[in-house]
């Protein structure tokens, strides 16, 4: 594509809108701030200005400005993405949102909240539980991803099993189209048959489609009792067939049931200083968290699934009945990101994929059969109840930096064309973004990439929102 390039005039006009302040040009040491998300430095490309808009109406005026003059525009959430969706590929503007960081409503009656897009998701969870409220669309990344980013990904995370991904808690929003226009759609209403569903389109176009500028969340009556298990177990093959057998013998729906191997296991608690019970003797753990409406239901409801485990060969059931115990079995699955990236800062993070659950021990298979075959170590996590799994990728010793840019991408690719063989999809929650595209091209029916790109030119004709992701 041909874009229009950024030149004093352009930068004028973005001052005249958002204030001196709020535009970052010449200054390459806060450019390189945007430049990449969590997917590495690797793929990092600075934008020409950044912008920071405070509300919709100045979104739309950048919008109806770089439509004008053909400028790419990157939306940018808190750069918490893993697949490379926040990158400027083409340099431009980057939208970011962290100015539009408002709370700006809690309706009990209703049980909704409204926000901006820039509202970093824990601090909404924290707030609505002060209301007695419950916001069950939870990240990994809870304490650093935005609600603008979770709703464009449609992130995933520990509770989808019980509560759904992001897509299941967005009742409407406000979003600004690649032209400027401005569109509300959805409502503080839970369902609706009146046309097209628009909203549900455009909840995980990734910033291809539309701006976030306004949500508006489903909220739940809070849990009376949460209880987090940590489960070891011998081998990897023992946990996966656990989890197969809680549902069918305890017949409780947890909350979540994370996995991590060995691998990830010792790297965390190495970055984090502390160890988990019986982690020598363990090659996998589960940690499973539950909530039920009042303290027998729960006791009744982690004593089946402490039971069933046992049965189907747990070492121990560890019961973490306290907020203490809870957030260090917790802080082990949280920050393993960051662990990771501690120990190997070229480790590949975006290679989730998805299978059905059935489908789990081929998968897992084919991973050590990958990590084999290309000599390269592996430590995988995943979220066990909805088949969605995470293996990070190191970068052997022997391997340049760019070299392993095209060995990393022909490792994930042929995982996720195991995936799909079994019945599962290239991501479960990370998204395309740049990482995957030629993949998803590569992977997906041609009639299907031929509609997403008409969608993609009726939204945005000019072809500036978000170039080079997805499709």
């Amino acid at each position: 594509m041909n874009y229009g390039k950024i030149d004093i005039e352009i930068i004028e006009k973005l001052i005249e809108i958002c204030g001196e302040g709020d535009v970052i040009y010449k200054d390459e040491e806060k450019l390189e701030n945007y430049a990449c998300d969590e997917s590495g430095k690797i793929f990092c490309n600075p934008p020409e200005v950044v912008v920071k808009p405070e509300n919709t109406g100045e979104v739309s005026k950048i919008m109806k400005l770089a439509n004008v003059y053909h400028i790419p525009v990157t939306p940018r959430g808190a750069g918490s993405g893993l697949a490379g969706a926040a990158i400027p590929l083409y340099g431009g503007i980057v939208i970011s949102m962290e100015k539009m960081n408002r709370i700006l409503e809690i309706d009990k009656t209703n049980r909704v909240a409204v926000v901006e897009p820039g509202v970093i998701t824990n601090d909404l969870c924290r707030k609505v539980e002060e209301e007695g409220l419950y916001y069950a669309g939870y990240p990994m990344s809870v304490g650093l991803s935005s609600i603008g980013g979770n709703v464009a990904t449609n992130a995933g995370g520990s509770k989808v099993i019980k509560y759904g991904s992001t897509r299941k808690h967005v009742l409407g929003a406000e979003v600004v189209l690649p032209t400027g226009e401005v569109l509300n759609l959805g409502g503080k209403r839970r369902k609706e048959t009146w046309g097209y569903d628009l909203l549900d389109l455009l909840i995980g176009s990734e910033g291809t489609l539309c701006i976030f500028t306004k949500l508006i969340l489903n909220l739940l009556p809070l849990p009376k009792g949460t209880v987090d298990l940590l489960v070891p177990f011998r081998n990897i093959e023992e946990a996966i067939e656990a989890v197969k057998a809680l549902f069918l013998e305890a017949k409780v729906l947890p909350t979540a049931i994370e996995f991590m191997d060995k691998t990830s296991v010792d790297i965390a608690s190495q970055f984090l200083n502390f160890s988990l019970p019986l982690q020598g003797n363990a090659q996998a753990f589960l940690i499973i968290q539950i909530e039920e409406r009042s303290k027998k239901e729960l006791e009744e409801a982690y004593e089946k699934v402490g039971k069933s485990c046992l049965k189907n060969k747990a070492l121990d059931v560890f019961v973490a009945d306290n907020k203490t115990n809870s957030e260090k079995i917790w802080r082990i699955r949280r920050e393993l990101t960051e662990a990771l990236r501690n120990k190997d800062p070229f480790v590949s993070l975006s290679g989730d994929i998805i299978v059905p659950v059935s489908e789990i021990p081929i998968m897992l298979k084919k991973i050590k059969e990958v990590e084999k075959k290309y000599s390269v170590k592996t430590a995988t996590i995943g979220h066990m109840g909805d088949g969605n799994l995470h293996p990070a990728l190191f970068k052997p010793k022997d391997v340049s930096p760019e070299d392993w840019i095209s060995l990393s991408e022909k490792i994930v690719e042929e995982l996720i064309e195991e995936a799909i063989k079994l019945g599962g999809s290239g991501s479960g929650e990370h998204g395309v973004g740049l990482l995957k595209r030629k993949t998803f091209l590569k992977t997906k029916p041609s009639t299907e990439i031929r509609i997403m790109r008409e969608i993609k030119r009726i939204f945005d004709p000019n072809m500036i929102l978000n170039p080079g992701k997805v499709i």
